[in-house]
């Protein structure tokens, strides 16, 4: 299987903001993935600071 995280920084344009906003998509969905089966098929909308969805998590199955 294979882990595929996308994430569209477009929008985050302050000095900074798409490395914080990074940080905290890893840190908060990486402490989440406990809460999935890791299934091909599993995935989650990954959300910013502001509730805006900036991307997705899915598991794939490998190429």
């Amino acid at each position: 299987m294979k882990f595929v995280l996308e994430v569209d920084t477009t929008e985050m344009r302050g000095e900074g903001e798409a490395a914080t906003e990074l940080g905290r998509v890893l840190r908060y969905w990486g402490g989440n993935l406990r809460h999935y089966g890791l299934q091909p098929g599993d995935g989650s909308p990954v959300y910013d600071s502001k509730y805006r969805e900036i991307g997705n998590w899915r598991i794939t199955e490998s190429s």
